[in-house]
């Protein structure tokens, strides 16, 4: 039961992740470790750079995000991404979507509680 379980949660995370990827940007440019370290600061939503990089690669490509090179105080320069203004509407849209369907699995949920 615990393997189905955290299969189940990964699916989740994997559906949610891009969305809040988002959120955090649109608080302020980050660097891709600042990212997966904010994603492991909250429970669930944890991700490797294995799984982080790519996505933000994908984010680039798709326009909602862009890109700038920084030099690091230590180390070799940093690559800080910012949310584009069509992420920017890619966030609001998405934040939308989520909420209806948060609430819609909410309500169906809330009904068959009722039922026992």
């Amino acid at each position: 039961m615990a393997a189905e379980r955290d299969t189940r949660v990964s699916q989740f995370r994997k559906g949610a992740l891009e969305l809040v990827i988002l959120a955090l940007l649109d608080r302020g440019e980050l660097y891709g470790v600042e990212i997966v370290d904010q994603l492991a600061e909250r429970p669930g939503l944890e991700a490797s750079a294995g799984t982080v990089y790519p996505l933000l690669s994908r984010l680039k490509k798709a326009g909602v995000v862009d890109t700038t090179w920084r030099e690091s105080p230590v180390g070799p320069p940093r690559k800080y991404y910012r949310l584009s203004a069509a992420g920017t509407r890619e966030l609001e849209e998405m934040s939308r979507s989520w909420r209806d369907i948060a609430a819609a699995i909410d309500g169906v949920l809330a009904e068959g509680a009722h039922d026992e």
